[in-house]
């Protein structure tokens, strides 16, 4: 059990910043999830943590003791890789032992520790097997109870799912969010996958090119991302975004743009008013575009003509990507729909759902605060 902090982080290879002054607070026994597309800089601030990348400036805690200069050994954070990382000649059991056994534990602690580790996580049938005798999902398993027995303070996972697929994603997510709850310690996961990040952490770091744009709880990252970076990596289908104008029309704050003619409500006309003959971005999110046909409560609705130009059934819901004018963008409606490809139609914007961005500063308006 742990905080863990980075205070001004940076990891430089050569002349490309990996990390890029980082400054995070990761809570005791809370869940954080680091997130974003490959190259971000994500796995690189964890090898860091983990002793196994050199920092190039700032300094990393671990409950109030810098850590920087001590041995990858020392530091009682284990960690989970995306390889598994499993010794092929030796059985499930003397993988999980392994680590106990290079810092000369008891052997009857080391049983006692590989024999629950293996219970926690149903792996006690494949003790005596080895890797090349296992599935994907069990290979993991065995990958994390080898971080359990050492019962460190940090656990860490880098991409611990990738190698499985969609459905074993999905039961070793449950799995490791359970386990979390169960040993009550401090976790930080790093992944690519959105999903992932929503579903499983206490909180969600994005970061891109190697800054941190925004951590916050997962549906405050959704509610209220900082900036169109944040907006549309979290969220799937990604959210739309339409350049365009706000101008006075008759009396009503109106969105132009081409194709488009959305009146604002009163409601967030204050917020965005300083944008009045300015150049701004509108994002709205596929969810909050409905088919008008269907009965849609509590929204504050704006019609947009557009052509159909494809349409992909989900079987709870149906995908429809859409164009207006010259620009594309998607809506996730209901499956009774009956609209229909290649038709032109008709469908409601929620405006009560809709973000504005600054293109200049690319923050919304306004700016959310970082929650560290």
């Amino acid at each position: 059990m742990a905080e863990v902090t980075f205070k001004n982080l940076t990891k430089k290879f050569g002349d490309v910043t990996a990390v890029d002054n980082l400054t995070l607070t990761i809570a005791d026994k809370e869940f954080l999830v680091l997130v974003g597309p490959s190259g971000c800089g994500k796995t690189t601030a964890l090898r860091c943590l983990a002793g196994l990348e050199s920092v190039t400036a700032g300094d990393i805690f671990v409950d109030g003791e810098r850590i920087n200069d001590i041995k990858p050994k020392d530091r009682d954070i284990a960690m989970v890789f995306q390889s598994y990382a499993l010794y092929p000649h030796m059985s499930v059991y003397k993988n999980m032992a392994f680590g106990l056994r290079f810092r000369e534990s008891d052997k009857n602690e080391i049983d006692r520790k590989v024999k629950e580790a293996a219970r926690i996580l149903d792996i006690e049938k494949l003790l005596e097997r080895k890797p090349r005798e296992l599935s994907g999902g069990q290979r993991q398993r065995v990958a994390v109870g080898r971080a359990i027995v050492r019962n460190p303070k940090v656990f860490l996972f880098d991409e611990p799912l990738s190698n499985l697929d969609a459905k074993l994603r999905v039961q070793t997510r449950k799995e490791i969010s359970l386990l979390h709850e169960r040993l009550e310690s401090t976790f930080i996961y790093v992944t690519h996958d959105q999903v992932e990040a929503m579903s499983m952490g206490t909180r969600i770091a994005v970061m891109d090119e190697g800054v941190l744009q925004q951590v916050d709880t997962p549906q405050n990252l959704y509610d209220q991302p900082a900036n169109k970076f944040v907006a549309g990596f979290i969220g799937s289908p990604a959210m739309n975004f339409f350049s365009g104008s706000l101008i006075d029309k008759f009396g009503t704050l109106t969105f132009e743009s081409d194709g488009l003619s959305l009146p604002i409500p009163q409601s967030k006309a204050a917020a965005i008013g300083k944008y009045l003959n300015r150049r701004a971005l509108l994002g709205i999110r596929p969810e909050d575009i409905h088919d008008p046909t269907l009965p849609v409560i509590n929204i504050r609705p704006a019609e947009v003509q557009c052509k159909v130009d494809l349409i992909e059934l989900m079987g709870d819901e149906i995908y429809l990507y859409l164009s207006c004018g010259k620009k594309e963008f998607e809506a996730r409606v209901d499956p009774r729909s009956q609209i229909r490809r290649g038709n032109k139609t008709t469908v409601l914007f929620d405006m009560d759902r809709i973000h504005f961005f600054d293109l200049e500063s690319d923050m919304e308006n306004p700016p959310a605060i970082l929650n560290q």
